[in-house]
This record gives C-alpha cells, sequence and structure tokens, in this order.
C-alpha cells in the first residue's frame, strides 16, 4: 500500500513540474513577442529632442577637410601626451667660408 502512495506522489510531482515548466516557457514566449514588437516600431520623435539624421549631417559638415585634421595631436598639442609624429629637424645655419 505504501508503494501505491509514493508512486502517486512521484506522479503528481512530476505533473507539477511539468505545469510549471510550461508556464515558464508561455511567459518568456510572451515576453519575448512583446519586446520585438517593440523593437519594430518607429522611434517617438520628442519635441526639441536631437534628429540623428541632421546630427549626421552636421558632423559630416564638420570634417571639411578631414586631412588638415588627420595630421592634429590635440594631446600632443596640450603638452599632455607626446607627439608621435617624426620632430623636424631645426635648420642649421649654413657655415661661414674661411678668408
Amino acid at each position: 500500500m505504501k508503494k501505491a502512495i509514493e508512486s502517486a506522489q512521484a506522479i503528481q510531482r512530476v505533473k507539477v513540474g511539468m505545469t510549471g515548466l510550461a508556464f515558464v516557457l508561455l511567459l518568456i514566449g510572451l515576453a519575448s513577442a512583446i519586446f520585438s514588437s517593440v523593437n519594430r516600431e518607429r522611434p517617438v520623435a520628442a519635441i526639441g529632442a536631437a534628429k540623428p539624421d541632421v546630427v549626421a549631417n552636421l558632423t559630416n559638415a564638420n570634417a571639411a577637410d578631414p586631412m588638415a585634421s588627420a595630421g592634429k595631436e590635440p594631446l600632443a598639442e596640450l603638452g599632455v601626451a607626446p607627439s608621435t609624429s617624426a620632430p623636424t629637424p631645426a635648420p642649421t645655419p649654413p657655415a661661414k667660408p674661411r678668408p
């Protein structure tokens, strides 16, 4: 008799565990569906917020001459870091001819 009761309890525990697992999977699927639908919507444009396409065009306009800014080293100009470019040698004065 005791064996039948233990067997029934084991089956009951398996059923409860499987039901709980199915419930958790259902919740994960529902959350995934909600978050994926949120990602597909267009972003809301708030009044006074920056517009990404305008900001991108502004940054492109600032880099009108990329070669001029490519050689600049802002930290070296401030004296915080050493310059990585090769220093230009100081011009040597011409030698004076002997009389």
